[in-house]
């Protein structure tokens, strides 16, 4: 098994939203603000080559999208998912499996593209299965109002159109092995319902793909939640179990969010659960 990180864009968000009801004199020394009270956020993706599998998981926010859409999200940077696959060596083409945190725009956009005569939309990876749970495609394409702007119907629809949509089955909200995808996915929902979170096994190692569960170091705190949660107490509940599990075991913490730390390591202090080591992830893929 090789492992490869994908940088598939990086953008910026609005802090306070990423902190909810953290002042921003305490969020502000993590992860600092713009003139604009912006902060920067990165899309992570993790190719995961397993024999003659490549699972993709998560896809940024793809470009199919208006100059006004993206406009409110201050893209910067050169990162795309197209150019970081092939600087890995691959080709959209070479996908097997994508597989979907949640379907929010900002992991799940690059999916699906606008097709050749720009007429219509297309999955991006053709010869990819396209992997969600049943629970949460039932929430996303009936969205609540509160979610509605982050579940966005092009980015969904032709998923389940192409008939490259597939439902992972779901068992206890544990990590268990998950035949059908060969790793590990824990069910956690304070974020949205249903988020999966993939737990790789890796050369000794346990790799942790955290999607939106801890978004940046700066959200290792408990009451660091974000604004965006749709039920942020449950979010405390779920993110204390699995960081206290998370110390326990030593687990390597994937950022797909944090701009500038890939990895993680946390610990256990007087405070609880904190900060331990920081990797790249040239350090522990190679």
């Amino acid at each position: 098994m090789n492992l490869y990180p994908i940088k598939a864009g990086n953008f910026k968000l609005d802090g306070g939203a990423m902190f909810g009801v953290v002042p921003k004199v305490l969020w502000n020394k993590t992860n600092p603000a713009d003139q604009n009270n912006l902060i920067d956020i990165a899309a992570r993706c993790l190719l995961i080559e397993d024999g003659d599998r490549l699972t993709l998981i998560d896809s940024g926010m793809g470009d199919k999208q208006s100059e006004k859409f993206f406009s409110y999200y201050s893209l910067w940077g050169d990162d795309s998912l197209e150019a970081s696959l092939q600087q890995k060596g691959f080709h959209s083409d070479d996908i097997t499996d994508v597989f979907i945190t949640h379907l929010h725009f900002d992991h799940c956009g690059g999916v699906v593209q606008h097709n050749a005569s720009k007429t219509g939309y297309e999955v991006a990876f053709k010869n990819a299965k396209v992997w969600s749970n049943e629970e949460h495609w039932k929430w996303a394409v009936t969205p609540n109002a509160r979610e509605k702007a982050s579940f966005l119907t092009e980015n969904i629809l032709p998923i389940q159109e192409s008939g490259q949509l597939h439902f992972i089955s779901r068992k206890d909200d544990v990590f268990q092995k998950n035949s059908e995808l060969g790793f590990g996915v824990l069910f956690v929902n304070g974020h949205t319902e249903k988020q999966m979170i993939p737990h790789i096994e890796y050369k000794g190692k346990t790799i942790v793909f955290m999607a939106d569960l801890l978004p940046t170091v700066g959200h290792i705190p408990l009451p660091y939640v974000m604004g965006y949660d749709t039920r942020p107490l449950l979010t405390l509940q779920e993110k204390k179990f699995f960081l206290e599990s998370a110390a326990d075991h030593q687990w390597y913490l994937f950022l797909e969010h944090d701009a500038h730390n890939e990895i993680i390591t946390v610990k256990h202090t007087d405070k609880g659960v904190r900060l331990d080591q920081v990797f790249t992830c040239e350090e522990i893929f190679n």
